[in-house]
């Protein structure tokens, strides 16, 4: 049975940096693209970032290109969201997301699996 937990989360000052873990188990991570997702209350879900499988094509969001870097270890089936030069805009719920197809999108539709989702705050 697959099984997707993020962890990572926390609060930082403006300018800082976190990163996000996804932990896939019951499956290969290469089996799967992943996209990374946030919403904040009251607002539509984001598309932050994604890979096709095995680590293929990335894409991401505008508003995160030269911040939000992912990358994947698939000896340890962990997919990673490096979030660096934070905002006070990057404070919401963050969410991983699985796919089977083999490129990634930034639509959640085309998504299957879900974690829980993990939170970030940043303020000074």
């Amino acid at each position: 049975q697959l099984h997707v937990v993020e962890s990572g989360g926390g609060s930082v000052q403006p300018g800082g940096s976190l990163r996000l873990s996804c932990v896939v188990s019951g499956f290969p991570l290469d089996h799967y693209a992943i996209g990374w997702f946030r919403q904040a209350p009251g607002k539509e879900r984001e598309g932050v970032s994604c890979d096709g499988r095995g680590g293929g094509i990335v894409k991401s969001a505008n508003s995160v290109k030269g911040r939000f870097t992912i990358s994947r270890d698939n000896a340890k089936n962990t997919h990673y969201l490096q979030m660096d030069r934070l905002i006070p805009e990057d404070t919401v719920v963050y969410f991983c997301a699985l796919t089977r197809g083999l490129h990634c999108s930034l639509y959640g539709n085309d998504y299957s699996d879900w974690g829980q989702g993990t939170k970030d705050t940043v303020s000074s």
